[in-house]
């Protein structure tokens, strides 16, 4: 069991950067694979970004290729550095965590994630 707490939402310009982290509980933490998705209003939620257990192999969405990053270190903590961001990234940002699977594997189907954050609000002005 793995407990997920995200953080670093707020309100930005156009053209501005957030940092979210997710913290996550519980022990094993590379025993999981993460992923970042986001759901904005009136639309279903969409994958963002995924990282590896190891840390190697990360994957993104075309929407934010190029302009997002997303790290994890060797603690607990998985980050999605957002930089130039757009209104149309303004959303919910949930933390989602795999257990196991292929040490380089990164999952972008929110169904091949075990455990979930409560989200944290990002909202993006023109």
């Amino acid at each position: 069991q793995v407990q997920l707490v995200e953080s670093g939402g707020g309100l930005v310009q156009a053209g501005g950067s957030l940092r979210l982290s997710c913290e996550a509980s519980g022990r094993t933490f590379s025993s999981y694979a993460m992923g970042w998705f986001r759901r904005a209003p009136g639309k279903e939620r969409e994958f963002v970004s995924a990282i590896s257990r190891s840390g190697g192999s990360t994957y993104y969405a075309d929407s934010v290729k190029g302009r997002f990053t997303i790290s994890r270190d060797n603690a607990k903590n998985t980050y999605l550095q957002m930089n130039s961001l757009k209104p149309e990234d303004t959303a919910v940002y949930y933390c989602a965590a795999r257990a196991g699977g292929p040490y380089y594997y990164t999952a972008t189907g929110s169904s091949e994630y075990d455990y979930w954050g409560q989200g944290t609000q990002v909202t993006v002005s023109s």
